[in-house]
């Protein structure tokens, strides 16, 4: 059986973690302020829940979702994500994590960041332009007409099969948005991000966007 872990358990990655433990995936939850914050959320998931420690959460998972502030992505262990698939649902709100040169400039995305801070690991950006509230409540089985669907970037090929796999089975269905270069376009402010669309839609959502240099 398949085990995901989680580096951040907020309103994302906690409705990730249900969705997953009821596809039938064993998750390792972390957060920031220690297992023991974790008691509630890992009672109500069940048998296929267990917290740890960030670190122990990389180890255990041979997937592993980072969905914390992007202020802190120094912070995520590296050693331990090697050679593993690893989403980045982070979002660059320069009014709650502070300017990010790079990022104001265009020159850069949030997922090519953490894919520098780690650097044997394949990163896979997904999961960032739905709120959780409709993540949690929006998934539909294969074939439905009319499937939501959700951007993937990443620059694995095998790396974004894995995750389109993995939102094909909680729900949603997939569209490539290309590589980590081109993560900008369900980023914030995008067309992308935010409202439903189905595989068509959601394609020409991607193709719509254009590139906005952040002035303070």
């Amino acid at each position: 059986m398949t085990t995901i872990g989680f580096i951040g358990a907020g309103h994302i990655g906690g409705t990730l973690a249900k969705l997953a433990v009821a596809a039938g995936f064993e998750v390792v939850l972390s957060n920031s302020r220690g297992p023991e914050t974790l008691v509630e959320l890992v009672a109500e998931l069940g048998d296929g829940a267990r917290a740890g420690s960030s670190v122990e959460a990389a180890e255990a998972g041979e997937i592993v979702v980072v969905t914390i502030p992007l202020l802190a992505y120094l912070d995520v262990p590296v050693e331990p994500l090697a050679g593993k698939v690893v989403i980045d649902t982070n979002n660059y709100y320069w009014q709650r994590d502070g300017h990010i040169a790079e990022l104001d400039a265009a020159q850069t995305t949030s997922a090519e960041l953490l894919q520098a801070h780690l650097p044997t690991s394949r990163v896979v950006k997904a999961f960032n332009n739905i709120v959780w509230t409709s993540l949690a409540t929006e998934g539909t089985a294969p074939g439905t007409p009319q499937r939501r669907a959700l951007a993937i970037s990443g620059d694995d090929d095998a790396a974004k099969s894995t995750v389109a796999a993995l939102i094909d089975r909680i729900g949603f269905d997939a569209v490539d948005a290309g590589p980590l270069a081109q993560s900008w376009r369900y980023e914030p402010g995008a067309p992308a991000y935010g409202p439903r669309f189905d595989r068509a839609e959601l394609a020409s959502a991607l193709a719509a966007a254009e590139r906005v240099v952040e002035v303070s």
